[in-house]
């Protein structure tokens, strides 16, 4: 006997179904009212966190951009400034003056820094090689070099700040800078100017060997007439060339007078070799007095120049100055010469503030003390 089969209709609801269905096996419907698996979740979490990531990246990308295009143009400018090492700087790429014997601003200039620091950085230009070529600053460079050597400090004197210039300008444009800076000194001489001139035009570097020309090409910020000026000391710059120590203290008066007598008169530049030569020490004062007496100029009673008219070159010999020194005092550099019937002591003080007898008494124990 068989036995039957019973089959029972169990009717399921759709929504309760997919509610009580187990966590994780259907994925919520998207867009379109459609259901996804787990996979297409976890492909479509990925791309949404990579394009997130790029579009960070591309954000890193234009702000590093930004700064490399700023760091460039600060760099064209000089105006990137860091600790450069003495030793890693060269001085060779423009040609500059290096005349021997003292200079004040030197001295001067030390003073100030081991006071107060350095406030105007010098200009380089970096190489290749990672050393750098210095373009503006080089008393400042001479200045830390000679603090290095007597004070030893290597921390303090070792570097020097420096803005570092970019690359690629021509040595015509960095001569420029370099005189538009010297300029802006109100005591440089129209010596110094004049042989910058023949420097730049000795400079094989440069496209210029005339040195009439390469004033208008160095100095075209300055006017005409100092143009001229500056045209006029090249007869003497050239001629006396390491032979004055003071060239820098000669006015300009007395400079174009010499200048057309050194054109004029054969055999004075070696006349006034001959009269400065063998001299163990001279002041500025004695140096102006050989170049009057060539330039055929004397001073009246009050020290200024006077011409006067001469048949022939004079070739006697000034009296010869015993010593010139300096003597750093709280008020600056005390500039010291001691010559045939004259002691003089310059220094940047009033001393007619002085009591008269105070100042008498000093002179008298001076004079005690050295006799």
């Amino acid at each position: 006997m068989s036995k039957k089969r019973r089959v029972f209709d169990i009717d399921l609801p759709e929504d309760d179904f997919a509610e009580t269905f187990p966590a994780g096996k259907i994925d919520a419907p998207n867009e379109e009212g459609k259901r996804r698996g787990p996979m297409a979740t976890a492909i479509s979490e990925t791309a949404g966190s990579l394009r997130e990531r790029q579009e960070i990246e591309a954000t890193i990308r234009a702000e590093n951009d930004a700064l490399a295009h700023e760091h460039v143009r600060l760099k064209k400018l000089g105006l990137i400034v860091d600790m450069i090492p003495l030793d890693k700087i060269d001085t060779h790429k423009l040609v500059r003056d290096r005349r021997k014997g003292p200079d004040f601003e030197i001295i001067e200039l030390k003073s100030s820094i081991k006071d107060i620091g350095l406030s105007n950085p010098i200009r380089v230009e970096p190489r290749a090689d990672g050393r750098f070529e210095l373009i503006q600053g080089y008393r400042r460079l001479t200045a830390f070099k000679e603090l290095l050597e007597e004070t030893g400090d290597e921390e303090k004197f070792g570097s020097i700040p420096a803005g570092i210039i970019a690359q690629g300008e021509s040595v015509e444009t960095l001569y420029r800078k370099m005189v538009d800076e010297n300029l802006v000194r109100k005591d440089i001489s129209f010596a110094e100017m004049a042989k910058l001139a023949v420097d730049y035009a000795k400079d094989p570097t440069t496209a210029e060997t005339d040195p009439d020309k390469a004033v208008a090409a160095l100095f075209s910020s300055a006017g005409y007439q100092k143009r001229t000026y500056i045209r006029g000391f090249i007869p003497l710059v050239e001629a006396l060339d390491g032979i004055l120590k003071f060239p820098q203290e000669i006015p300009r008066r007395l400079g174009l007078a010499l200048s057309k007598r050194l054109t004029e008169v054969e055999g004075l530049r070696t006349a006034i070799r001959n009269d400065l030569e063998g001299w163990e020490n001279y002041s500025v004062r004695d140096e102006l007095e050989v170049l009057r007496k060539y330039a055929e100029e004397e001073e009246d009673d009050f020290g200024l120049p006077v011409a006067k008219k001469a048949d022939k070159v004079p070739s006697a010999a000034p009296t010869k100055a015993k010593t010139t020194f300096q003597i750093e005092r709280p008020h600056g550099v005390a500039k010291c010469t001691a010559g045939n019937g004259r002691l003089e002591i310059r220094l940047g003080r009033d001393f007619s503030t002085i009591d008269r007898r105070k100042l008498e008494e000093a002179v008298r124990t001076l004079l005690n003390q050295i006799e």
